[in-house]
């Protein structure tokens, strides 16, 4: 892509501009949860709370979204409560992109689309709350998230809790595995389940905090030259997990309703989300949060670590 078409599709706001300029810290942030993953007034409040986490361990964040056909990175304080508020804001994975900009249209990005524009942006560490990956029942649905293929490709850090309990976690490492991701844990010997700290897998390789972790980034990128994404399984704080075993039964519950529902798609995981949280009474909302918040955090020292090792 030349500079001229590059200027045209994707906005840097000047504090990220600024930033990947003095190749200072940045942490790239989704939208798709202030669009379609919290209910208002939450998802902007969110928003807000997680950039200035970011800005509060160092970093300049990069919350990225499509607005009326180009690729927005940064978002000032208008645009976020656009995001949170505005009704039929598509949910935009990486094949969604050229549809957006193309007709002017607005699109939250889900973890797919925002690794892909932050590589695009040379934008190395992005904070998520869960990954996507193989569904359950993926054998005759063939349903697997675009997340995996883009890790496959993008070599951006996707610091996350973990790949969302609602799906296979088991088969979703195996691919991982099969497509040649680095997949590691932060602080523990086990693999996370998003609400929980435990799945009952191992953990593909640990590491311990964000010098380490830096580190693990850089032998793949600068010294190997690996050409992936890379995996970082960050889990839930202890007081704000719902154990797996409590968890898995509201999960089994929402899993028959959806198929009664013959509900499939994109729709799927919204679908199991909210069940979810009326199961639990606004639990896993709560757990939701906080894993968001912990992952920021991670995710922001690990840019900060990098970023001196890239000086």
């Amino acid at each position: 892509m030349n500079r001229e078409s590059f200027s045209k599709i994707v906005l840097r706001s000047k504090d990220v501009a600024a930033a990947l300029a003095s190749k200072r810290p940045i942490v790239a942030l989704e939208s798709t949860i202030i669009s379609h993953g919290l209910p208002y007034p939450q998802n902007v409040e969110l928003a807000n709370e997680v950039e200035t986490i970011v800005r509060d361990h160092g970093a300049t964040p990069a919350t990225i979204a499509v607005l009326d056909g180009a690729c927005c990175v940064g978002l000032d304080a208008a645009q976020l409560e656009r995001l949170a508020s505005e009704p039929g804001v598509h949910k935009a994975t990486t094949r969604d992109l050229p549809w957006l900009i193309a007709t002017g249209a607005t699109g939250a990005t889900t973890v797919a689309a925002t690794m892909r524009v932050a590589a695009m942006c040379n934008i190395p560490v992005f904070a998520t709350g869960g990954i996507g990956g193989v569904h359950r029942g993926a054998e005759t649905s063939f349903d697997v998230s675009a997340d995996l293929t883009e890790l496959a490709r993008t070599p951006v850090a996707v610091v996350s809790a973990g790949i969302k309990s609602i799906l296979d976690i088991s088969l979703t490492l195996e691919r991982l595995e099969t497509f040649g991701v680095p997949v590691v844990v932060n602080g523990s010997d086990e693999f996370p389940s998003f609400y929980s700290r435990t799945s009952g897998l191992p953990a593909p390789r640990r590491l311990d905090g964000a010098i380490a972790l830096a580190r693990f980034l850089h032998a793949a990128w600068n010294e190997l030259g690996l050409t992936t994404g890379i995996s970082i399984a960050n889990p839930i704080p202890p007081a704000d997990e719902i154990p797996a075993a409590e968890i898995g039964v509201f999960i089994k519950e929402a899993l028959t309703e959806l198929d009664s529902r013959g509900i499939s798609g994109q729709d799927v995981t919204p679908f199991l989300l909210a069940r979810i949280a009326e199961r639990t009474e606004g639990r896993s909302l709560l757990a939701n949060l906080a894993l968001v918040r912990n992952n920021v955090v991670t995710a922001t020292q690990i840019a900060v670590e990098y970023a001196k090792m890239q000086a």
